[in-house]
């Protein structure tokens, strides 16, 4: 609008004599006229969007110059930055994850709260329980097993530092007496042979301890890898044991219930999670099943090498027979470390 009378202004021809003066122009009073009136309707839009507001909608932006042609608007509604779609995008998917976990909280509240109900049921005997005896027996077996290995396991341990802390004094004292075999003439021999016998008896004991540290390594890993493994996925088990009869009470207090159109659709929903858990439930018993016979086998296994092992060095040992010591070590395959083979190099020290 007010643009309109700059463009007209600027259109106006002024004539210039020959030395550049410009000539007296008479007024024109049509011109006058319609600039007083286009400048009266401008006052009223501008009085209009100072009231109510730049209708940004309707804002045209134009190309080109003063007296520009209609072909030139571009009306700014048809205009889109890049950034509105990828922010839009970005708010969809923080509202995607937010509702899928307040999803999830739900439903762990619902299960929480279901397996406590039913846990308290059993507690105080007003619940039923699903049991399958042999399984319970046989998980019983087990971890009584457990608990006496694990005191087998502690007692060997024992015996290991003890003996170690023997064989360094045995060695220690052999050292002793080869130093006074050599400051004492007049008994050198009897220091010589008590010497001797030191450092044999030390070399024996050394041999027991690699035999002994092998079978206590042995019990370790069947102890606490091998069944521990196995009563990890009973503890799966019998969660699933508990969320079983926790759906199962769940469902069958629905159907003692009115059969209106909302409690049939409930009893629809809780049947099909009951089957859920029945699968689950079923899964696991059938997989601490199989676990258990492995475990079985592999525990006839283990222990009748490493009992064997344990009889043959300790008899061997004590009988003072080396030959069948070292013959001991080399039918389980047991190699020895050589002396200081634990002990860091001085670089390391350093």
């Amino acid at each position: 609008m007010a643009d309109s009378i700059m463009s007209r202004a600027a259109t106006m021809e002024i004539p210039i004599n020959s030395n550049g003066d410009s000539r007296t122009i008479p007024e024109d009073d049509g011109l006058e006229q319609a600039a007083k009136a286009q400048w009266s309707l401008d006052e009223k839009d501008l009085q209009q969007v100072m009231v109510s507001g730049p209708n940004l909608n309707e804002t045209s932006i134009v190309s080109g110059g003063y007296g520009g042609t209609a072909e030139g608007i571009i009306p700014t509604s048809s205009i889109k930055g890049p950034n509105m779609h990828q922010a839009g995008t970005a708010e969809e998917a923080t509202r995607g994850v937010a509702v899928e976990k307040l999803d999830f909280m739900r439903k762990w509240g619902l299960n929480t709260y279901k397996c406590t109900k039913q846990m308290i049921s059993e507690r105080f005997g007003r619940g039923s329980r699903t049991v399958d005896l042999e399984l319970e027996a046989q998980i019983e077996v087990l971890r009584d097993t457990k608990r006496k290995y694990e005191n087998v396991l502690r007692l060997a341990r024992a015996l290991t530092n003890h003996f170690y802390s023997m064989v360094q004094t045995q060695h220690a004292l052999g050292d002793t007496f080869a130093d006074l075999s050599q400051k004492s003439p007049e008994l050198r021999d009897e220091f010589g042979y008590n010497a001797e016998t030191q450092k044999l008896l030390c070399k024996n004991g050394e041999t027991l301890l690699g035999a002994i540290n092998f079978f206590v390594s042995s019990i370790n890993t069947l102890v606490n890898k091998t069944m521990e493994d196995t009563l990890l996925t009973i503890k799966k088990y019998e969660d699933a044991r508990l969320e079983y009869d926790a759906y199962r009470a769940d469902l069958e207090e629905l159907n003692l219930g009115p059969r209106d159109a909302v409690t049939m659709a409930r009893i629809e929903a809780a049947q099909q999670q009951y089957q859920v858990q029945k699968d689950k439930y079923e899964r696991l018993r059938n997989d601490v099943t199989i676990k258990l016979k492995f475990l079985e086998e592999n525990k006839v296994k283990v222990m009748h090498k490493q009992l064997l092992l344990f009889h043959n060095a300790i008899s061997a040992y004590f009988a003072g027979n080396q030959q069948q010591l070292e013959q001991t070590l080399k039918q389980f395959n047991i190699k020895l470390k050589p002396p200081g083979a634990d002990k860091p190099s001085w670089l390391e020290e350093q």
